[in-house]
């Protein structure tokens, strides 16, 4: 099985060689690979539509479905995810075979079909794993860490859509140089977030340039224990002093995490 998606991941790196059509965002023996293919299709005015194709290959692969995120300036998030379900439709006839080139090319030819058609992007997406591996059920709590933010109103308001669009609750956290995002919810949809935090062009770069965010860190994630609070929103906040910010750790249940992963940025 293994070799058969090298040979599938090869294919299509010569496939998308053109520059930025193709990047590798991550390898993992447990996790599978994630790759992102960047594309362009006809919309519904007869002008091509950029847009940007992330592919999460579970180890099981292609004996169960991979995992999907499509993101594009010139689609709305609901848009998006209608492509999204259209695209999980088609490969569930293809599983048990290599399939994302055809899924690729699937989606060139009937993006335009596909948003004339009524949004189905309801947000209640298929699990994108069979049963008897999906081990991330359950509420988890992912803690990230940002070097830093340039154009922070836009930034903000993006981070806020992308947490409201994927029903994820926690605190985006400012206090003095540190900044730290605290996700709560579905593991699938924290997984999804940091797709779309590492692959969009959230920031600006010193010159005023659009950029996507590279100075992003995993600090921790877990699932949530019966001591960590639950979080009915997302909200943005400032602090104005290193105990202001562990009381809102410790008020959480997430004392042991503030200790062993914050602490250490203060400098």
């Amino acid at each position: 099985m293994a070799e058969q998606v090298e040979e599938e991941l090869s294919a299509l790196a010569a496939i998308f060689c053109g520059q930025d059509e193709w990047e590798v965002l991550s390898r993992s023996e447990t996790d599978g690979t994630v790759f992102r293919i960047y594309t362009k299709a006809e919309g519904l005015t007869d002008v091509d539509i950029p847009f940007e194709l992330v592919f999460h290959l579970p180890v099981t692969y292609p004996l169960c479905l991979p995992g999907v995120s499509v993101n594009s300036e010139r689609l709305t998030r609901a848009q998006c995810v209608t492509v999204k379900e259209k695209l999980l439709e088609q490969a569930e006839n293809l599983l048990s075979e290599p399939m994302v080139h055809e899924l690729v090319l699937w989606v060139q030819q009937n993006l335009k079909h596909i948003l004339n058609q009524p949004e189905t992007g309801s947000g209640s997406e298929k699990c994108t794993f069979p049963p008897s591996l999906n081990v991330d059920d359950g509420l988890w709590v992912t803690l990230l860490h940002l070097d830093h933010m340039r154009a922070k109103t836009k930034y903000v308001k993006t981070v806020e859509k992308w947490a409201s669009d994927l029903r994820l609750t926690g605190r985006l956290m400012f206090m003095g140089k540190i900044i730290l995002i605290l996700l709560q919810g579905d593991r699938n949809n924290i997984k999804e977030y940091l797709i779309l935090q590492k692959t969009s062009k959230v920031d600006v770069d010193s010159s005023g340039k659009k950029c996507k965010e590279k100075m992003i860190s995993v600090l921790f994630e877990t699932k949530v224990q019966t001591e960590h609070k639950r979080f009915p929103a997302f909200e943005v906040k400032e602090y104005s002093s290193l105990d202001e910010l562990q009381k809102e750790f410790e008020t959480a249940g997430l004392k042991k995490l503030f200790s062993e992963f914050v602490l250490g940025l203060v400098k």
